[in-house]
């Protein structure tokens, strides 16, 4: 998307350790340190897609120093907000702890997923600035640019989330289909675990379960998800990635064993 915008310093920080399976928190701090002063960088909010892997309360807390330090200004991508733990306001956190901080952010947030709009493009732009003219200014841009981009955006998801959000029994029931869909995501994420781990499939599985949201980085090589896909049908990323939400109590035994053969016979 930024290519497509014609920016010309594009960096990518280091997120994904492969050795654990889990964040590169070091390796992500020296390449925020080592960007230039006054960057612009994007960070999930929550439910990171696709190694769904969060940083600690704690590790954002040293990311939002940094930031401070370097100048930053922040892009919160929230598009799995009540994916991650059920609770809105405990995916809310990191974004919710930066403002608290004073840092001056962008939070493009989609209404897609949690609500189960995803052909209606339904989403929010939140902005938080240091001053009241430092909002106007921003706001008289983002109206240009909207206007030269689609002028009117369909109705009719807005609505729905519109609707839904001051109605406190309609908002009730929502967090209630919410937690039940995370809960799921969960349960799905323990059982495969315990299969693999039953079945005595190579390496560990805790990082099944450490990750959390939708997605999963299982740690498979591209050799062994060709292998699934060849032999077994079972279609995932070459990365690896996996959407747990595909997992069911009627395939999770056929997904297991299929990735326990697929790890004991292709080793690279």
């Amino acid at each position: 998307m930024f290519r497509h915008l014609h920016y010309e310093d594009i960096r990518e920080y280091r997120y994904w350790d492969p050795s654990t399976k889990g964040l590169d928190f070091s390796g992500m701090l020296v390449d925020f340190r080592a960007a230039p002063d006054k960057s612009v960088v994007v960070l999930h909010a929550c439910a990171h897609n696709p190694t769904g892997v969060d940083p600690s309360h704690e590790q954002w807390k040293d990311i939002c120093k940094v930031v401070q330090e370097k100048k930053f200004y922040v892009i919160f991508d929230c598009a799995y907000q009540g994916f991650a733990s059920g609770d809105l306001d405990k995916d809310a956190w990191a974004v919710r702890y930066f403002v608290s901080q004073g840092v001056e952010l962008f939070i493009a947030q989609s209404f897609a997923k949690n609500f189960g709009l995803y052909n209606e493009r339904v989403g929010n732009l939140c902005v938080v600035a240091a001053t009241p003219d430092a909002l106007e200014r921003i706001k008289s841009q983002v109206k240009l640019i909207v206007r030269g981009n689609y002028s009117n955006p369909p109705a009719h998801g807005a609505r729905v989330v519109n609707t839904t959000l001051r109605d406190p029994e309609l908002y009730s029931e929502w967090k209630g289909c919410i937690k039940t869909m995370a809960n799921r995501v969960l349960a799905m994420r323990k059982a495969l675990r315990d299969r693999l781990e039953a079945l005595g499939t190579p390496g560990k599985w805790n990082h099944i379960t450490d990750q959390i949201g939708m997605f999963s980085y299982t740690g498979l090589t591209q050799a062994q998800v060709a292998y699934l896909v060849e032999h077994y049908h079972i279609y995932l990323m070459k990365s690896g990635r996996v959407s747990m939400c595909g997992l069911s109590t009627s395939n999770l035994d056929y997904v297991a064993k299929a990735m326990h053969d697929a790890i004991t016979k292709i080793t690279t």
